[in-house]
């Protein structure tokens, strides 16, 4: 019989499933002079405070936090339907048929007034590169209920869709009065102290303004920092107003720090029927759309064109937030090309998911030239976002 223990690690050794050892056919006890190890207060402490621990972090992981996750939200077709009905329908003038998509981008946020978030989400949405994690004020003023915060969005929305309609009729070359009324003043500008809420313009520099186009293509030609007399009409009278105008950094044009709210008159019937959907990041995509459907060009041309931002009246496109999870969800849903504000590149670059091309841009006219190119396959010379744009 040979003598010596069986070694695990030793040719021709194994280990039975009970824990013996076997070696040489011999079975013997591989454990049988290690002594257990007492049992210590220490002992007993440890265990406790590591049950302590684990419990602790367990409920810290459900607990509400002061962060926000944003994630991808659903697109939006805006040359198709929701609920079985155009998303754009348009009366008063003949519309035609497209074979692509341009679809519109939002959001899915949790945290917000009355929706917590627990510190178990936060993490997950931290080791998520489809979300992003922001403090919560950062989306949600202070003190605002989720109602009141409803109230907003839905808000921002009828605007983006008036102002998006008033650019692209503008930009098909339609002409589109409206009634230009004051809704306040910057304060700390030329217009602070002078206007009034409730003034309507209607003149600038002598020159009659019946269109929101006028009034920017006059200020256009106006040096920031120069005098401009506005006419307005008050109380039935009609005045005119000096407003010392100011400059936008960056920018090589005037403002007056003037707030209108202006009354369109639109020369066709436009209406955008969009459920559970708020925000005014939606603007460019709804001017795209309108300009799609009543041009007989097929744009988009079977592209899966996606893309965010709000629109000015004067066909300006703005940066919006969350584009990074945008970016995905855009993709999610078929888009291979997305149309960026420029003023939101610094957070495209380096962020854009494999499958998708970023194309920027600055106004409604850069889109629509963007949309023709994509739909011509030459989309590959149109600008992207880099890190000196």
């Amino acid at each position: 019989m040979p003598s010596g223990r069986a070694s695990a690690s030793g040719a021709g050794s194994a280990s039975s499933p009970g824990g013996d050892a076997v070696d040489g056919g011999e079975v013997q006890d591989a454990g049988a002079d290690l002594d257990a190890p007492p049992v210590t207060r220490r002992t007993v402490t440890l265990g406790i405070t590591l049950l302590l621990t684990a419990a602790l972090a367990a409920v810290a992981l459900v607990l509400p936090v002061p962060y926000a996750v944003r994630a991808p939200g659903p697109t939006e077709n805006t040359l198709g339907e929701q609920d079985e009905a155009p998303l754009i329908a348009i009366e008063g003038s003949r519309t035609y048929e497209s074979t692509g998509e341009l679809r519109l981008t939002t959001v899915s946020v949790s945290g917000g007034p009355g929706y917590p978030v627990s510190a178990g989400q936060v993490v997950q949405a931290w080791l998520d590169p489809t979300r992003s994690v922001v403090p919560v004020e950062a989306i949600f003023p202070e003190e605002t209920t989720a109602e009141e915060q409803q109230e907003v969005s839905q808000a921002e929305m009828v605007s983006s869709q008036e102002s998006a309609t008033a650019a692209a009729l503008t930009e098909l070359g339609e002409d589109v009065p409206a009634t230009l009324e004051v809704a306040g003043a910057e304060p700390g500008t030329g217009a602070d102290g002078v206007v009034a809420e409730g003034d309507v313009i209607v003149s600038f520099e002598g020159a009659p303004v019946e269109t929101y186009e006028q009034l920017i293509a006059g200020l256009a030609e106006t040096e920031p920092g120069s005098d401009v007399v506005l006419g307005v009409r008050r109380g039935g009278e009609t005045r005119d107003l000096t407003i010392t105008t100011g400059g936008v950094e960056g920018e090589d044009r005037a403002v007056m720090g003037v707030y209108i709210d202006p009354r369109y008159e639109f020369p066709i019937d436009v209406s955008i029927q969009i459920e559970d959907i708020g925000g005014p990041s939606a603007g460019m995509m709804f001017a795209l759309g309108i300009i799609d459907k009543l041009t007989a060009e097929d744009e988009a041309n079977g592209e899966v064109i996606a893309g965010t931002g709000t629109m000015s009246p004067e066909g300006l496109v703005g940066p919006i937030g969350g584009i990074e999870q945008k970016l995905y969800g855009a993709l999610r849903d078929g888009a291979t090309w997305f149309l960026a504000p420029a003023g939101n590149c610094a957070e495209v670059v380096g962020n854009v998911p494999d499958g998708l091309r970023v194309v920027r841009v600055e106004t409604l006219h850069d889109a629509r030239e963007a949309m023709e190119a994509i739909g011509a396959g030459a989309g590959a010379e149109l600008p992207t976002c880099s890190a000196s744009s």
